[in-house]
């Protein structure tokens, strides 16, 4: 799911923002991917021993004392684990048990967690530009009735089936009442700051709840018509993490998700890429620290 993933934390931002950010990097997403070597984040196979605490920002961090998701739990199952990236803050995997349980409860089937962080959080060498603190976990809409059943239908090479019709446009039949259950769950957690879903999935949402409250924190971005990418807010515990910048008042689902559907938002700018690699920011001074510890 690389292109799916190679978003920016600056969502939100005004509509010339957003095409240069959004649609001109996931043009330029595929070679920047190709491109990514080994980082020395993802060399790294165990987590630090200092007390939870999630550094810098989604983009630009990593985490001290990661927790370690299970293979499995009640009601989730961690999927494609042999990229290293199933650790996150404690407040992450409470999350991840939270929504689980719920699920549990209300269908015994498995929510299929897919990445969340490296053991010392990180760039990646592939895949997400984010993903870097702790924070963030992608967590697939399709459902497994078992374990077993979430391990033989994750295959690396393939993507999660869509929840989208083929234009993106509508809901499709695999989108049903325990679907929006887990989306409306994640976001009714205090806990969580955002959630990104793909601009059909936000607008038939709000066609459906009404502008329901909780629809607030879905933010729409290309991409994520399969998942849902869920960002934590900065935990008490973490006082050298960076929040992102707030979501905006109100369900969201007005103009500015209008906007995501015209002309503009699916043509490509001509200023959204130079084609020459943007510098990346220098990590946190805590960070340098965490790479270099044993």
């Amino acid at each position: 799911m690389a292109l799916r993933n190679q978003h920016s934390t600056c969502e939100g931002r005004p509509a010339a923002r957003a095409v240069a950010l959004g649609l001109g990097l996931l043009l330029a997403g595929t070679a920047a991917t190709l491109s990514a070597a080994e980082t020395p984040w993802s060399r790294i196979r165990d987590v630090s021993l200092g007390q939870p605490a999630a550094i810098g920002g989604p983009s630009n961090g990593c985490i001290d004392g990661a927790e370690a998701l299970p293979a499995s739990g009640i009601g989730f199952v961690s999927i494609r684990r042999h990229r290293n990236r199933h650790y996150g803050h404690p407040e992450t995997i409470r999350l991840i048990r939270d929504l689980g349980r719920a699920m549990s409860r209300r269908s015994g089937r498995y929510v299929m967690i897919g990445d969340l962080a490296q053991p010392r959080g990180g760039r990646m060498s592939s895949s997400h530009v984010s993903h870097q603190n702790g924070l963030d976990v992608d967590i697939w809409l399709t459902l497994a009735h078992s374990p077993a059943q979430a391990v033989r239908t994750t295959p690396e090479h393939r993507d999660p089936p869509s929840m989208l019709t083929p234009k993106k446009l509508a809901l499709n039949e695999r989108f049903g009442p325990d679907q929006l259950f887990l989306i409306k769950s994640a976001a009714q957690d205090p806990a969580v700051d955002r959630i990104l879903v793909n601009p059909g999935i936000k607008r038939a949402l709000c066609q459906r709840e009404d502008d329901a409250a909780w629809l607030r924190k879905l933010r729409p971005w290309w991409g994520h018509d399969a998942h849902m990418h869920v960002r934590l807010k900065c935990p008490p515990d973490s006082p050298h993490c960076r929040q992102q910048s707030p979501v905006p008042m109100g369900s969201g689902c007005g103009s500015e998700l209008a906007w995501w559907f015209s002309l503009e938002a699916r043509s490509p700018s001509s200023s959204g890429s130079s084609g020459k690699p943007r510098a990346r920011p220098q990590p946190p001074a805590q960070c340098q620290v965490l790479l270099r510890a044993s």
